[in-house]
């Protein structure tokens, strides 16, 4: 069975940095597409960005794009999330997710993924 567990969640102010890790068990890295998504209260679960299984580039949304970056350790098992120049409207539940079946037309859709992380809280406010 397959688990992810994230961590590195917190409260910081605008301008701030943050790390998520996500740590992957039950298989390896290879093979899977991981993502991280985020939902703000009263949302709908929002795409951040995805490493692509097969050719391992990555993709961002819109919104954090150049201040989110994506990158795994295949050794330790885990995909971590660097976010740079945190700002309010970046406050959510951040969730990682994986799957082995996902293709590069629904990477940024949330039921895309079978496997999903329990979240962490990122607060940004001054």
């Amino acid at each position: 069975q397959v688990q992810l567990v994230e961590s590195g969640g917190g409260a910081v102010q605008p301008g701030d940095s943050l790390r998520l890790s996500c740590s992957v068990s039950g298989r390896t890295l290879r093979g899977l597409t991981l993502a991280w998504f985020r939902q703000a209260p009263g949302k709908e679960r929002e795409f951040v960005g995805a490493m692509f299984r097969s050719i391992g580039n990555s993709y961002y949304a819109d919104s954090v794009k150049g201040r989110f970056t994506i990158s795994k350790d295949n050794a330790m098992n885990t995909v971590d999330l660097q976010m740079d120049n945190l700002k309010p409207e970046d406050t959510a539940i951040y969730y990682c997710a994986a799957d082995s079946g996902v293709i590069m037309s629904t990477m940024s859709t949330a039921r895309a993924y079978d496997y999903w992380g329990q979240g962490t809280q990122v607060t940004v406010s001054s």
